[in-house]
């Protein structure tokens, strides 16, 4: 019996390095569904069950982010290098043909164990600026897949690079087909106001957009508010909204964030690489508050590339020590006031959208997998 090919895709850690990787096996599968599937994982519970979900195996592989100090460098060093171990030993395990990096320090170990043991590397860039771990493995892979044109300085200029978009789901993707929300005559009158802080939330966002809505409440009329707190956030955010009277539905996490989005207005947001691909197929504008933590900057840098298109305006946080409700307020007024300026917003958003990354990325695996070389695959 002729052995299955394998490919594995190692990293995860956040929904937005993850569902891309998902949307590209699922891609890969309905191509051929003899394909074998692993994920290797950090292997948090929100990671085990969506990629359950889609009917993959994985495995959890020990990683952690660069820490400073003695004791963060020692736990750095010592996951990372039992991640490695544990990935040379899959890889030889399981017969794997390919390796697709997901970005982030989850996928290093692994991306470390496939250039040690000759399996070919593929990686997946979601930001304008590449992580730490792209960049480093990116000298040792086959090609590089990248989300942004804005990416290229931080690449070598060998560096075996094609600029794809960011893979979505295919419920996700399927969205640039259909007519903006606010053009749906089931909705008269009505709109839907999103805040997104990412699959596990973002604590300023659960304290200032309430707020900064309650100042607005006076425009808030015909909006409806729907609220990704993230889970450890859930309650004190619903007693917030129920404090100001506001309509508002939170929940730790949207599941069919494809269904939300179809009929949302606006989006009050985090700017990771996977958020706003998404936004984009569906059309959504944004009022982007980039994680002033991000490593190197990367949600800013993200958000600037859709605000010079017009699609999104960006917030900066980062000079604000607590809240910021009330210059947040400054921003949202007239956008939330205008349904013209929305639909312009929302065209210009849409124009970034690129619904068909994630059989572009697959389609590149699959002639990887067939030998093409890299450049003739890019």
């Amino acid at each position: 019996m002729p052995t299955r090919t394998h490919v594995l895709f190692a990293g995860g850690g956040t929904a937005g390095h993850l569902f891309p990787g998902l949307a590209v096996a699922d891609r890969m599968v309905a191509h051929d569904p003899t394909l074998r599937v692993t994920f290797a994982i950090p292997g948090s519970e929100f990671e085990c069950q969506w990629v359950h979900r889609h009917g993959y195996e994985y495995m959890k592989v020990p990683c952690a982010p660069r820490r400073f100090g003695p004791r963060g460098m020692w736990q750095f060093l010592k996951a990372n290098w039992s991640g490695y171990l544990a990935g040379s030993k899959a890889l030889n395990a399981r017969r794997v043909s390919l390796v697709v990096g997901l970005g982030g320090y989850g996928s290093a170990p692994m991306g470390r164990a496939a250039i040690a043991q000759g399996v070919p590397l593929m990686l997946m860039e979601q930001n304008v600026i590449p992580g730490k771990a792209t960049r480093w493995l990116a000298r040792s892979a086959k090609l590089v897949c990248a989300a942004h044109e804005a990416a290229r300085p931080y690449f070598a200029k060998d560096c075996p690079l094609i600029f794809t978009g960011n893979p979505v789901r295919a419920e996700v993707a399927a969205l640039s087909r259909s007519m903006p929300a606010h053009a749906e005559p089931d909705r008269p009158g009505m709109y839907r106001l999103m805040v997104l802080g990412g699959s596990r939330g973002a604590q300023s966002l659960n304290q200032s957009v309430p707020y900064a809505l309650y100042r607005l409440r006076d425009q808030l009329g015909p909006w409806h508010i729907f609220h990704q707190s993230g889970a450890d956030d859930t309650e004190v955010t619903r007693a917030l909204y129920r404090k100001f009277a506001l309509p508002a539905r939170v929940e730790p996490f949207f599941a069919d964030v494809a269904g939300v989005l179809r009929h949302t207005d606006l989006v009050v947001s985090r700017s990771g690489g996977t958020s706003l691909a998404e936004l984009a197929c569906a059309g959504v504008p944004a009022i982007c508050i980039p994680y002033p933590h991000a490593a190197d900057g990367h949600q800013l840098a993200n958000a600037q590339v859709y605000a010079r298109e017009g699609a999104c305006r960006v917030f900066d946080s980062a000079p604000y020590a607590g809240r910021y409700d009330a210059e947040l307020a400054e921003v949202l007024s007239d956008v939330l006031a205008s349904a013209e300026i929305r639909s312009e917003m929302s065209q210009r958003m849409r124009r970034l959208g690129r619904p068909d990354a994630a059989e572009q990325v697959a389609s590149l695996a699959r002639n990887l997998l067939a030998g093409v070389p890299a450049r003739q695959a890019a």
